[in-house]
């Protein structure tokens, strides 16, 4: 159905427009803020700008999600979605910290069918195929297996009071290259509890599905993509035997600012 090689050429040339523009490299950067706490740069809408033109051409009758472009409805009438993240992790992008990553993946009917992270600060190409598996540079990935819940670690710079219990490791900005990190074994929970956009998640949680991670809703419940209102509440990855404990340990807060 798709040129696997020309999607990964793609991704990896977005890759390489965003480190073009990387303040990391001394390069100078234009950015402003969309809305209050909401930054964007001209890297931002480079990279949007060549992957819609590009991944339109490579699979025409998909449909188009993205951080970067308004919403169509058109998006909903059709099977297949790209849903794309033209820079997850912006404010370490911009800082020219390493810790970000263009986000792509192919939906279908409402369930990811690949999902590719590139990391080009980090020199890491992520892929993940349905039923297939999932690889970092080539390499397979096996999630997580821990069993215990307390001493799980967790990408965080600081854990609060109420998870002493857990272990904080090195937090990227970009959660998708955090959900990664389940998935590649260098963490075993991630967890959010906001309103989150199809974007940031949805090639990361194919990877770490793929590898053999447990992936859900804050709740406890499936995700699903292509929604009218492309969002949902918060984001909970890990090794499959502690999820149940995670569930239990995050409802109360999950119902409480879910609102």
């Amino acid at each position: 159905m798709i040129d696997r090689a020309r999607l990964e050429a793609i991704v990896r040339e977005a890759g390489r427009i965003a480190l073009d523009r990387w303040p990391g490299h001394g390069h100078a950067l234009e950015a402003w803020e969309k809305d209050a706490g909401s930054p964007v740069t001209e890297a931002d809408l480079a990279v949007d700008a060549f992957l819609k033109r590009e991944l339109s051409a490579l699979l025409p009758s998909a449909g188009w999600l993205s951080e970067e472009t308004i919403d169509a409805p058109e998006r909903l009438a059709g099977g297949l979605l790209w849903l794309v993240d033209p820079i997850d992790g912006t404010r370490d992008f911009m800082r020219g910290r390493p810790g970000w990553a263009v986000s792509v993946a192919l939906v279908s009917s409402g369930r990811p069918l690949i999902g590719l992270l590139c990391a080009p600060a980090r020199d890491e190409l992520w892929v993940g195929e349905a039923g297939q598996g999932s690889w970092r540079n080539g390499e397979r990935l096996s999630a997580s297996r821990r069993t215990e819940f307390a001493g799980s670690r967790v990408p965080a710079e600081a854990l609060p009071k109420s998870d002493a219990d857990l272990v904080s490791v090195y937090q990227p900005n970009s959660i998708a290259l955090r959900v990664a990190m389940v998935a590649a074994d260098e963490a075993d929970l991630v967890a959010t509890l906001r309103w989150g956009y199809e974007w940031d998640i949805g090639a990361a949680a194919l990877i770490a599905r793929e590898a053999g991670a447990a992936v859900t809703d804050a709740f406890g419940e499936p995700l699903n993509y292509n929604k009218r209102d492309p969002r949902a509440f918060g984001l909970l990855v890990s090794a499959p035997a502690i999820h149940a404990a995670a569930v239990e340990r995050l409802a109360d807060r999950a119902r409480a600012l879910a609102g």
